[in-house]
């Protein structure tokens, strides 16, 4: 078995790029998107500056069990790129993983590209992917709707 797990995921949104670079750097959206079904999410700090770091916690509903991760923003081009790392507070997912988001305007909306790499081993590959494929789900659902006002 590997020691780390790399994800590749890609979608199209029908939301301009500026829109969906803010869902991934917004408290507020990122608690709306980024916990898969069945998780809510509270952000503890979020600093959007190369440099700046976040910590975040998702709390399973059923259960009330939480873990907390943090990281750091290594790349910031708006509307087109955030690079971070992600550590596990929990000692038993050890590593830091790097996460690439790209973004590239398609004339329908927004292609997204997210590579997430150094996934600790003992979460299996298919939940990664299920996880993101939730959460991707629910991004679009905030940044699709043109909502006047």
């Amino acid at each position: 078995m590997p020691e780390t797990h790399t994800v590749h995921l890609q979608r199209i949104l029908r939301a301009p790029p500026e829109r969906v670079y803010r869902a991934f750097l917004e408290a507020g959206a990122l608690c709306k998107w980024l916990p898969p079904h069945g998780f809510t999410c509270t952000v503890h700090e979020l600093d959007a500056r190369v440099g700046g770091r976040f910590r975040m916690s998702f709390t399973n509903f059923g259960s009330g069990n939480s873990h907390s991760f943090h990281g750091e923003y290594l790349e910031l081009v708006p509307s087109s790129l955030i690079r971070h790392t992600d550590q596990f507070e929990d000692p038993n997912l050890p590593g830091v993983l790097t996460v690439t988001i790209r973004l590239r305007q398609v004339f329908c909306g927004t292609e997204l590209e997210v590579v997430q790499e150094g996934i600790p081993a003992v979460i299996p590959k298919e939940a990664c992917l299920m996880g993101w494929q939730e959460s991707l789900l629910l991004l679009a659902q905030l940044v699709e709707p043109d909502i006047p006002g």
